[in-house]
């Protein structure tokens, strides 16, 4: 063993080393906002010439070069999209800017190719700055890290290409290079970036460690489990990207109609054109207002107005902890009206204790034995109780016998067989059913005094036969109580509790936590019937879980949340979205931040809506001077699009988390 790993820990690195580089997109680093900036430099420099009276030679190369430079990119994507049998609103805006400079309005038309091209120069980096705030969490993971060998050597690897079984070493002051177990070693890691714990948490042999957190004090021995790609900063990322890439309903449907609106944008244009000039109007003017109609009546505000405020809400969820996976879900987030938890893992801390061990008289069973036959049973089940009851014979030292045939019911309970016989581990409701006789009796008896006590009552049977009872306890998180109140605030009634476990503890841990409408005892088909009748009712219910059983119930929804650091793997690919850092404190600030993006899109509609109406009706009962149109037009998107940037700053999502609390008090 490297002679660093007999260290001590000793003072912790400052602050400051905790916190990763901050990416942030350079304007010019965006090829939109290059080409842009020279159409804007040319139109600066040929505008003054024009208006001193210089000779056009001077300055209409100048406009010329500006259409190029300005035009060339959005004229290219509006001609893919007509092969492609679509009119794109930036064909039509080129075709309005060459229109304005057939009829002599040179430089009405190169300020409309400037503007445009400054409004997609800015949609642009807005994106880029997006992807940023969610892929700057790349720059929390190393690029390399320090392999050990067989024999001890060390080698200076890329994290890329470290493989899962590889051992590695992390020095004091140095960030993880993988997801992992500590083999050996102490260290006091800051893994607020992951888990959203304030302080440093000391991390020893047995310890799960990950990537991009950063090692305080001591030195550790890792063992890799995860490769780069799957490691958990990794999924934030790939999840969070592919939420952004997903349309919600109301894009959908402004995308599904803006294809009629331009083919009748285009045909009214036409009429602008002609109808005036078929009474004799002058050709120059009627063509003016007809491109002028054309410019303020594209609806470039409104179809910008959805996807800014919901992909601003997802990054800035992504970064605290929430990983929302769509558009949709971010925009359905916005409509629950009820919440329906589960208990074990997400209303508690998920780390329940074993308390009771009773073997029932007749078994031939000590504590011991009996805890480690249980032990046997769950050994391969991921459900918390089954992790408690593994730990507790551990702890106790015991041998866990060999099991084979291992079989899990959600809801019920496991088996497996040891020594030839069947073990069995689960709900004693389940169990023990209709059975009747002294064993049973008694059993039963075992079972009522230990759920009296307010704990979870674990049965074990062997070859169908009770052989002893379980007791086990869960602590309420302890931002529990407040998450529920803020919830019941927010949606006007207080959440249910769903849950397997009996009704009694179900009802101990519903009154600590503020919970009036307690379902227990039920099975994952149950939960489901549950979340329907609620749905039924007219009510859009979230559901939150974290295991198997909460799947079906996840799925059945309106909106699913998973809890993801203890939650199975199931629970988290069927939820719409997932908690990373297990902070239950986290549901009602997303829904709150969810209807914050809401209020944005409606407001968005309202300005796009208000400056497209106004403008046309100024050009067809007015007369609307064509660069009062192209400014009005272009700067009703570029506000459209910076407004619905607001939500990628911090200061929203505490906002959202001032929002929710300010609607608590004023129901209190």
């Amino acid at each position: 063993m490297p002679s660093v790993l007999l260290q001590r820990p000793g003072r912790p690195v400052p602050a400051a080393a905790a916190t990763a580089p901050r990416r942030r997109t350079r304007v010019f680093a965006v090829a939109e906002a290059r080409w842009a900036g020279a159409a804007v430099a040319l139109f600066l420099v040929a505008l003054p010439l024009q208006l001193t009276g210089a000779p056009a030679w001077a300055w209409g190369p100048l406009y010329a070069a500006a259409y190029l430079t300005g035009g060339w990119e959005p004229a290219r994507e509006g001609v893919r999209a007509l092969r492609g049998r679509t009119l794109d609103v930036d064909l039509l805006m080129i075709v309005a800017a060459i229109g304005a400079a057939a009829i002599g309005q040179v430089m009405d038309g190169a300020l409309l190719i400037v503007i445009f091209a400054t409004s997609g120069a800015l949609e642009s980096l807005a994106t880029a700055r997006t992807q940023d705030a969610v892929r700057g969490l790349l720059d929390l993971a190393p690029t390399t890290a320090t392999r050990l060998g067989g024999d001890g050597a060390e080698e200076t690897v890329a994290t890329a290409h470290l493989a899962v079984g590889d051992t590695i070493l992390i020095r004091p002051g140095e960030r993880v290079g993988a997801d992992g177990r500590v083999l050996d070693g102490t260290g006091e890691v800051d893994q607020a970036t992951i888990t959203g714990e304030p302080l440093p948490v000391v991390k020893e042999a047995g310890d799960e460690v990950f990537a991009g957190t950063l090692n305080g004090t001591g030195a550790l021995r890792v063992r890799v489990e995860r490769d780069a790609s799957d490691s958990v900063i990794a999924r934030i990322v790939a999840m969070v990207e592919e939420a952004s890439a997903t349309k919600a309903p109301t894009q959908l449907f402004i995308e599904k109609i803006e294809q009629r609106y331009s083919l009748g944008m285009v045909a009214a244009t036409l009429a602008v054109f002609a109808i005036p000039l078929g009474f004799g109007g002058d050709l120059t003017s009627s063509l003016l207002r007809a491109m002028t109609f054309m410019i303020v009546a594209s609806p470039c505000a409104v179809v910008l107005a959805t996807m800014p405020p919901l992909l601003s809400a997802i990054a800035t969820a992504g970064r605290h902890g929430v990983l929302v996976k769509s558009a949709v879900v971010m925009e359905r987030l916005a409509q629950v009206d009820a919440v329906a938890l589960d208990k074990t893992g997400t209303l508690t801390e998920g780390t329940p204790r074993v308390t009771d061990v009773r073997p029932l008289p007749g078994s031939d069973l000590t504590e011991g034995g009996l805890l480690a036959l249980a032990a046997a049973a769950e050994h391969p089940s991921e459900h918390p109780l089954a992790r408690a009851v593994v730990d507790a014979a551990r702890a106790r030292g015991l041998t866990i016998p060999a099991a084979v045939g291992f079989a899990s019911a959600p809801g019920i309970g496991v088996s497996v067989r040891v020594d030839g016989r069947t073990i069995a581990v689960g709900a004693p409701a389940r169990l023990l059913g209709d059975a009747t006789g002294a064993i049973s009796a008694q059993a039963s008896e075992e079972v009522r005094e230990v759920e009296d006590g307010g704990r979870t009552a674990v049965l074990v049977q062997r070859d169908g036969v009770p052989v002893g009872v379980l007791g086990i306890a869960d602590r309420l998180r302890p931002d529990a109580a407040a998450t529920v109140a803020s919830l019941a605030a927010l949606t006007g009634r207080t959440p249910m509790l769903v849950t397997g476990d009996n009704p009694r503890a179900a009802a101990r841990l519903a009154a600590e936590a503020g919970i009036t409408d307690v379902r227990a005892g039920l099975l994952p088909q149950d939960k489901v019937t549950a979340v329907r009748e609620q749905e039924t009712a007219g009510r859009r219910v979230l559901v939150v879980g974290d295991g198997v059983n909460d799947a079906p119930a996840l799925a059945a929804a309106h909106t699913g949340i998973a809890m993801g650091r203890a939650g199975s793997d199931l629970a988290l690919e069927t939820a719409d979205a997932v908690i990373v850092r297990d902070e239950l404190a986290t549901v009602p600030t997303v829904i709150a931040l969810a209807r914050m993006a809401r209020r944005l899109v409606v407001q968005n509609l309202v300005i796009a809506g208000v400056f497209l109406s106004g403008l046309v009706v100024w050009d067809l009962v007015g007369h609307l001077p064509l660069p009062l149109g192209v400014l009005g037009h272009e700067g009703s998107t570029v506000i459209v699009g910076l407004n619905g940037l607001r939500l990628l700053r911090d200061a929203a999502w505490n906002r959202a988390a001032t929002t929710e609390r300010t609607t608590e008090r004023s129901r209190a």
